[in-house]
């Protein structure tokens, strides 16, 4: 099967569900997009073995023509601490970071450009399926400043976590600072528990939830660098 006939019998399965009354985005089905809006929106309906081997092959081939960065071939800025621009789900290292909403099923807003859409697309409909039922079994919804860790499916890194970061209602507070660093802070010690060797973190709470992005950065930094520092003294 080609990637055009994924394409096709993708839409063929959504507009079949149309029909029987599930509403997806509001996007065409002439566009090449359409099967990544709508994926996320899957989640919530029954599918099949043959569903899930062609969305598998799909998302594989789509990713692999955007081009995977090799996590080995980054060059440090300094030490251990890598700066890269890119796309956080095209990059293969051992954990990849992602910015979540309190109920942790990917991003409510339909078509919306934001990395918890982008994670959740190509990852595939497993990853919602796994993340409703850490929900399921936490009985509430996810508080700021933690994490959970998922698997990957469809995408190259080996792991997922996930955070929620504060969101910045007016001018940034102390508490707002505060529940960011305990974002990284959370990340940091599952990753040392599973043994999780890189890990890339995105803008945690920079877009839709108005964090400061150079204070976000600076936070980011001395945040990660601290508990590097923590690790060495441990290790002695």
């Amino acid at each position: 099967m080609t990637q055009s006939d994924r394409r096709i019998f993708l839409i063929k399965y959504f507009t079949g569900i149309e029909r029987q009354g599930m509403k997806f985005p509001p996007t065409s089905p002439l566009k090449k997009n359409y099967c990544e809006h709508c994926l996320i929106y899957a989640c919530r309906v029954k599918r099949g073995k043959e569903f899930l081997n062609v969305q598998n092959a799909y998302l594989k081939t789509e990713l692999n023509d955007k081009g995977i960065t090799e996590f080995s071939n980054l060059a440090p800025k300094n030490s251990d601490v890598f700066l890269w621009q890119g796309d956080i789900i095209t990059l293969k290292c051992d954990c990849i970071v992602n910015a979540a909403n309190c109920k942790m099923l990917g991003c409510f807003c339909p078509n919306h450009n934001c990395i918890d859409n982008a994670m959740h697309t190509f990852a595939g409909v497993q990853l919602c399926s796994e993340c409703y039922e850490i929900m399921k079994a936490q009985g509430h919804d996810e508080e700021a400043g933690r994490a959970k860790i998922t698997s990957v499916y469809n995408l190259p890194c080996n792991y997922i976590l996930h955070t929620v970061g504060p969101t910045v209602n007016g001018n940034l507070t102390l508490n707002d600072e505060e529940v960011l660093i305990s974002c990284y802070c959370s990340c940091l010690a599952i990753a040392e528990k599973r043994d999780i060797k890189s890990i890339a973190f995105c803008c945690i709470s920079t877009g839709e939830f108005k964090f400061p992005n150079l204070r976000a950065a600076e936070l980011a930094v001395q945040t990660v660098t601290e508990f590097k520092k923590t690790l060495k003294v441990k290790s002695k």
